[in-house]
Order: structure tokens, then sequence, then C-alpha cells
């Protein structure tokens, strides 16, 4: 695993999760904003996180290091897709 390849995961997978919120967004009407401004908040400060921890400086074993940062990219994105499961189960289906 080398840099470019962390950089990349990180892109594409926080980029589905904001793509998966604006169609939501986009397909139920009734959900609520608020709520799903701050998962995006959640989203997009995890992203400047984790960009933040990929660029710091590191000595020593640089794949291990960026497979804890990958092991947290995808432990806190599902985290955050439980979440949007949850609001997903709380809109009321069209009539």
């Amino acid at each position: 695993m080398n840099l470019r390849d962390i950089k990349k995961d990180i892109e594409y997978v926080i980029g589905a999760f904001i793509d998966d919120c604006s169609l939501f967004s986009v397909v139920n009407k009734s959900a609520d904003d608020e709520a799903l401004a701050d998962l995006l908040d959640e989203a997009v400060n995890l992203y400047n996180d984790l960009k933040d921890k990929v660029n710091e400086k590191v000595e020593g074993a640089k794949g291990v290091y960026y497979a804890s940062i990958r092991k947290e990219l995808l432990e806190k994105t599902d985290a955050l897709y439980e979440k949007l499961s949850g609001m997903v189960k709380s809109v009321k289906p069209a009539e």
C-alpha cells in the first residue's frame, strides 16, 4: 500500500457516501435536512482528518500506518452509513 492508493481510497469512499446522501435528499423530499447536513459535516470532517493524517511525515513502516488509516476510514464510514440508514428508515413513505 502506498500514499497514492490511500489518498484515492479516502476520496472514493467518502465521495461515494456524500453522493449517497445527496441522492437520499433528492429522492426523499420529507427527509430531515438539518440532520442530513450534520451527517455531511461529519463526513467532511472525517475526510479532512484522514487527509491530515495521510499527509503527516511518517518514519518507519509506512505500510502499517497507511493500513491503520484505511481501517479507520472503513470503520468510521460504516458508522456514517449506519446513521444514514437510520435516517432512511425513519422517512415516511410517499402515499
